[in-house]
């Protein structure tokens, strides 16, 4: 099989590419761009790597590994100290501002959280009670800021996939007999690590920048969708559940598009996740 052509257009730096959508992102792009990505913990199959550089935005800078990459997009997935995120993404918009290079980030439908009588959509003000929440809107209210064309917002549903920590939770919880976690009034939209990749490898051949709500064009209650999952499962154990009522009415975090829609063959429903995950 005649390997395929790597692009020359884009070198892209994954930030927080041993994590689980930073890896799913770097193993979509990989045989098409040039694609580096950082690991926090030391890992021989990364160190082996020269595409992979080692880095705790917590105490490292990330200058030095611009320098040598020198990428015309940066990807951040990252997880762990906020407020240490917020000053990265500090340095990182003044880099995208002064190379005029792209960011894009991975936001979070928490955006939204303290709305909660219906989903959101990409020009909504955001407004948040949680922490997480906040966090995500200083770093998006700093992207928003730069020139037109220079970052990219994709905001998240909850992801599922058969490697996600959600679902393998799910299948520990089986396994010890614990209780199972539901929200019986939480209304959402879900989506995959496989097509959040496909969508962000889209973009970037589409040259796409702006605010992007990439989650399932179906609505689904959080309890049902897990039950579901739970169907996928062969088990022969009594599965438990946990019901958390975080409300007495029903309440929405979902992020539905309505300006920047992706073609039909990469939108989603939550069916096509339950039947990934069926085994």
């Amino acid at each position: 099989m005649k390997s395929r052509e790597i692009d020359g257009k884009h070198k892209i730096l994954i930030l927080g590419a041993s994590g689980f959508l930073g890896n799913a992102i770097y193993r979509e792009l990989c045989s098409y761009f040039r694609t580096f990505g950082t690991y926090r913990i030391s890992n021989n199959t990364y160190e082996k790597n020269h595409h992979f550089f080692q880095y705790n935005f917590e105490e490292d800078d990330i200058y030095e590994i611009l320098d040598i990459v020198n990428p015309t997009i940066i990807i951040s997935a990252l997880r762990g100290d906020f407020s240490k995120q917020v000053l990265l993404h500090q340095h990182l918009a003044e880099y995208v501002f002064l190379k005029k290079v792209k960011l894009i980030f991975l936001s979070s439908a928490n955006v939204f959280d303290a709305y909660s009588k219906y989903p959101s959509y990409e020009t909504d003000k955001t407004y948040s009670k949680s922490i997480y929440g906040h966090f995500k809107i200083k770093i998006e209210n700093m992207l928003l800021r730069l020139p037109k064309g220079l970052a990219t917002i994709i905001r998240l549903p909850m992801v599922f996939g058969s490697q996600s920590p959600r679902v393998l939770e799910i299948i520990q919880c089986i396994k010890d007999n614990e209780p199972i976690e539901i929200f019986p009034n939480l209304i959402m939209n879900v989506t995959s690590d496989n097509k959040l990749t496909q969508q962000i490898h889209y973009m970037i051949n589409r040259n796409k920048s702006g605010v992007f709500h990439l989650g399932s064009s179906d609505l689904v209650h959080h309890d049902d969708f897990i039950k579901e999952i739970v169907k996928t499962r062969e088990t022969e154990n009594k599965v438990l559940y946990k019901r958390v009522y975080t409300t007495n009415d029903d309440r929405y975090l979902a992020v539905l598009p309505k300006y920047n829609k992706l073609p039909k063959h990469l939108q989603i429903n939550s069916q096509d996740i339950l039947n990934t995950l069926k085994i």
